[in-house]
């Protein structure tokens, strides 16, 4: 896949926080795609809390502050983000929120856009502070995804993954599913237990099905000029979101990197299978109606 070059982007659902720093006591309340059990799985297998450099996403040293200036001078046009990661990333959120922009319209409703912050290192939130190591998350309590954008090399370098752009959509994407919940009140129906009929699987598992929902119509979201910003996905990007899914499922995290045993008991996402089934209903559908995972039996 590719981005149309002449497309605009729009940096200012971004904030770039890289560099900043923050707190590393990890809080509650976030809505993650890999969620706390990854901080534990990662300290397991020697990753502490800070993600490698060289991620290839402007590497930004010690002390050092990228800030949202830069980034939107950076990041001005789908060109931009054909050559550089962290605008990629821009485009991918842009693409996101106007597909659910346009979706809540068709509906009457009217879709609220959330920023999306890049950290590196910690980040303090209204949910409470967390590491990189938690992984990517929504937090309910102020609307807005948190990402250190070295995830995406650390799905690649511990998990396992094929990597690739739309991998980097799929996540992206899982986590404005979140925010889709939230403003539906979906998220509301959880409560704190866990298993594999959990409400916090249903959650997770919706989550991926609404972000194969938009991959569905990847290339159709217009940007504010009407031009489509995405081109060009094959077969082979989708595999590797479907790769992705299976590498943060439940029973692989704590069978393939939490030291063999599964405890179907203390699953929160879903298994590998139940989270490329509900990715794949989303992507073969386009259908967010379709991503009920609260009201059937049959998770998969």
């Amino acid at each position: 896949m590719q981005f149309n070059e002449n497309a605009e982007l729009d940096t200012s659902q971004v904030s770039d926080q890289r560099g900043v720093g923050g707190r590393v006591a990890l809080g509650g309340g976030g809505l993650g795609i890999v969620g706390l059990i990854l901080y534990f799985v990662l300290s397991q297998i020697g990753g502490g809390a800070q993600l490698p450099s060289g991620s290839g996403f402007s590497d930004v040293g010690q002390g050092q502050q990228v800030g949202s200036e830069a980034i939107k001078e950076k990041c001005r046009t789908g060109a931009d983000a054909n050559r550089e990661s962290d605008c990629r990333a821009v485009a991918f959120i842009n693409s996101i929120q106007a597909y659910w922009r346009d979706q809540f319209a068709r509906s009457g409703r009217t879709y609220q856009a959330a920023q999306t912050n890049f950290f590196s290192g910690g980040v303090s939130t209204r949910c409470g502070s967390a590491t990189s190591a938690v992984g990517p998350f929504y937090c309910p309590a102020d609307a807005q995804v948190y990402i250190d954008l070295g995830f995406f090399q650390e799905m690649q370098q511990k998990f396992g993954a094929t990597g690739g752009p739309f991998v980097e959509a799929y996540i992206l994407a899982h986590e404005y599913g979140h925010h889709v919940q939230n403003l539906l009140g979906t998220s509301d129906r959880v409560g704190s237990g866990s298993g594999p009929t959990s409400g916090s699987v249903r959650l997770e598992l919706q989550a991926d099905c609404y972000a194969g929902a938009w991959a569905n119509h990847a290339e159709t979201v217009p940007t504010a000029s009407g031009q489509p910003l995405i081109t060009g996905v094959t077969q082979d990007d989708v595999n590797a979101a479907l790769d992705a899914a299976a590498r943060i499922g439940d029973d692989f995290i704590q069978g393939e990197l939490g030291g063999g045993h599964v405890d179907t008991t203390k699953f929160t996402h879903g298994t590998s299978a139940q989270r490329q089934k509900w990715y794949t209903t989303g992507y073969e559908t386009g259908d967010p109606a379709r991503c009920n995972t609260f009201d059937t039996d049959n998770l998969g």
